[in-house]
């Protein structure tokens, strides 16, 4: 009787080193994993796989020797399934990576950049009336107004390289620029309308954001090519996005769920949408898992792929000029295409200005460069860039 409590308790204490060493060992790995980036579906295999193994010796320690056998084939055939469900998501992930993708990482930079050989900025058919040569004022803003802002200072600021990462002409997304113009980094960001909380933030700073308008353009939504839907109306958007319709089929469409992607807080095009939904509390967005910085998995807001069923947004010209997407179509809203003329003519019902926008700035030129931003030839700019100027006469 002794001689068995004794072996119990050794079988016990065993138990407790092996499961001890088998977590250690698991957290390690998870741990290592985590660093490198591996998705939350294989760290979570990671762990399954630790607690069945610590699971596994446990048994093996109590359970008779006739019945090694059978453990010794299950714990094969947990291994073979795990093997088999880790494939089938690398497979599946493929797949999904292989979806076109419609996001600011598409645009090359380098073609919209000042006074670079081979540039796409529009040109002023005569020389600049306003030329700056010293206190530049520092411009940020938007992903999509790069390409105009860019042109602005190709016509006035003294000719030299402008990194669009650091210079005085950069370009790092409307929720960035906005901190930026807060925090005095920047003079000038052009973008669209800032959010609540960009506007509570600059409160808070004791600033105050003046917003002036120097152009028109079309918030746009848009399709996968295949999909048979070509417009919605204003209140089925709403319906769509606050998830009241959920299927392609109560639009016209096909029997399809409707994936209905949306930009991170703070962007442009997702205070658009705020906007435009007057109250109704936006559906939860669908999201991916990015690595950090710092290494690890973090979830964001997912960018738009072209799944057959999805619906995405953005501005006219940032998803027609910038991304020259043929695999996306544009939607018809309220029975109105997005273009120019539906823009000047105020037909179409998702036309909004974009702004200057200012937080005090006590440098001398940035009035000069507004003021000269709403002449004749600013206007040109905005016109001849893709965009709508304010002087829809011209």
């Amino acid at each position: 009787m002794a001689k068995q409590a004794g072996e119990i308790i050794v079988k016990i204490i065993l138990s407790i080193a092996a499961v001890c060493g088998i977590a250690f060992a698991g957290l390690v790995i998870y741990g290592f994993t985590a660093l490198m980036g591996i998705d939350q579906f294989n760290s979570a295999l990671i762990l399954i796989g630790t607690g069945a193994a610590a699971i596994f010796v446990i048994l093996f320690m109590f359970i008779t020797s006739r019945l090694h056998r059978i453990l010794r084939w299950s714990l094969l055939g947990i291994i073979i399934i795990a093997a088999l469900a880790s494939a089938g998501h690398e497979v599946w992930k493929a797949y999904y990576n292989s979806i076109p993708v419609v996001s600011d990482q598409e645009v090359d930079m380098d073609h919209y950049m000042p006074f670079r050989e081979g540039s796409k900025l529009a040109e002023l058919s005569e020389p600049s009336s306003l030329k700056l040569t010293s206190e530049l004022p520092r411009l940020d803003g938007a992903t999509a107004l790069y390409p105009l802002y860019a042109a602005f200072a190709q016509a006035v600021y003294p000719e030299r390289e402008y990194s669009y990462k650091d210079s005085e002409v950069m370009v790092n997304t409307t929720p960035e620029a906005y901190k930026n113009l807060i925090e005095g980094k920047v003079d000038l960001i052009f973008a669209a309308a800032p959010s609540e909380p960009q506007k509570a933030a600059a409160r808070r700073n004791g600033l105050e954001l003046k917003l002036t308008p120097i152009g028109r353009e079309a918030f746009v939504f848009f399709v996968n090519a295949d999909n048979p839907v070509e417009g919605l109306t204003t209140e089925q958007l709403l319906g769509i996005y606050s998830g009241e319709i959920t299927n392609w089929s109560e639009v016209g469409g096909e029997n399809k769920e409707i994936r209905a992607f949306q930009r991170p807080e703070g962007s442009g095009s997702q205070t658009m949408l705020q906007k435009i939904m007057e109250g109704r509390e936006l559906a939860e967005a669908p999201s991916e898992d990015v690595v950090s910085g710092m290494g690890g998995i973090i979830q964001r807001t997912a960018d738009y792929r072209n799944h057959k069923n999805a619906l995405g947004f953005s501005f006219l010209f940032y998803a027609t000029e910038m991304v020259r997407n043929g695999d996306i179509r544009l939607l018809e809203m309220d029975g109105v295409t997005p273009n120019r003329m539906t823009i000047v003519n105020g037909d179409y019902p998702l036309a909004s200005e974009f702004y200057a926008v200012t937080a005090g700035s006590d440098n001398p030129n940035v009035d000069k460069l507004i003021e000269w931003i709403l002449s004749p030839q600013g206007q040109e700019l905005i016109e001849k860039t893709g965009y709508t100027p304010l002087q829809s006469g011209r």
